[in-house]
């Protein structure tokens, strides 16, 4: 469907949604596909909601990566993190098919909440994970595409292992955003080699790349005023919001049974 085809009402609701999403992804770096996939999936089933969403949400990436200066360091520095997670994608997987009522949305939720805690007792920084950077990197890519495979959510685990490393924003903004480049562009080529996804379903989903870069460049320039210490505060806190919609998402399964 083309906006010209859409009611006024729902053309403005897409609109809102992709500001809401991006002025979010711009101010964390993060973000924009949790928030606006299932607002939209609420007008319409989840496989057009992918689809409306993946373009905006590569846009809004490339934005982040390039408004965070030089990528040369986080290269260097991460280049392995989106391999391992194609790996953990792919155990996931089939850790899912295998066992599809397994609790994995709750698991991911209690992970990330018992960070937030270790965090609360002044515990969010390791030495530890400093000291075996590489080791650490390998579990959080593992995890991280595990639970992509099977909770449909990578963020949780990358962003706790940049918190344990005491990245800087820039740094953690860029080094979760070449996870999701790679992960999305490989759920672009798939939709579009096997997902019977056309060229014309993609090109009717450019007004709402245009207005999700449009509201992550706000935000963009809103996360620039602000200090490291209020960043990782933003952070957490949105780890927070994560884990209780997780939690959400999980009652609600179970009540669907």
């Amino acid at each position: 469907m083309t906006f010209e085809e859409m009611s006024l009402g729902l053309a403005l609701y897409l609109v809102l949604v992709m500001l809401a999403a991006g002025l979010i992804q711009g101010a964390l770096g993060f973000g924009f596909p949790f928030v606006a996939t299932p607002l939209i999936a609420l007008v319409s089933d989840m496989r057009t909601a992918i689809v409306a969403v993946l373009l905006p949400t590569l846009a809004t990436i490339v934005v982040a990566l390039v408004a965070s200066g030089p990528l040369r360091a986080a290269l260097v520095r991460f280049w392995m993190m989106p391999l391992y997670m194609i790996v953990g994608a792919a155990v996931g997987t089939s850790l899912f098919v295998a066992a599809p009522r397994f609790p994995y949305t709750l698991l991911l939720a209690l992970v990330t909440l018992a960070y937030l805690n270790f965090d609360r007792m002044g515990l969010g920084e390791s030495p530890l994970v400093r000291r075996h950077e590489r080791r650490f990197g390998v579990l959080a890519g593992l995890t991280a595409g595990m639970f992509e495979g099977t909770a449909n959510v990578a963020g949780p685990p990358l962003i706790i292992y940049c918190l344990m490393l005491g990245l800087t924003p820039a740094a953690l903004v860029q080094t979760i955003n070449l996870c999701f480049l790679i992960g999305k562009s490989t759920q672009f080529t798939v939709l579009s080699t096997y997902g019977g996804v056309t060229a014309a379903q993609w090109t009717a989903t450019l007004p709402l790349v245009v207005v999700g870069v449009a509201a992550s460049l706000i935000g963009v320039r809103l996360r620039s005023r602000i200090d490291a210490h209020t960043y990782r505060l933003w952070v957490k806190r949105a780890l927070l919001v994560i884990s209780v919609v997780l939690l959400a998402q999980y009652a609600y399964s179970l009540s669907a049974v």
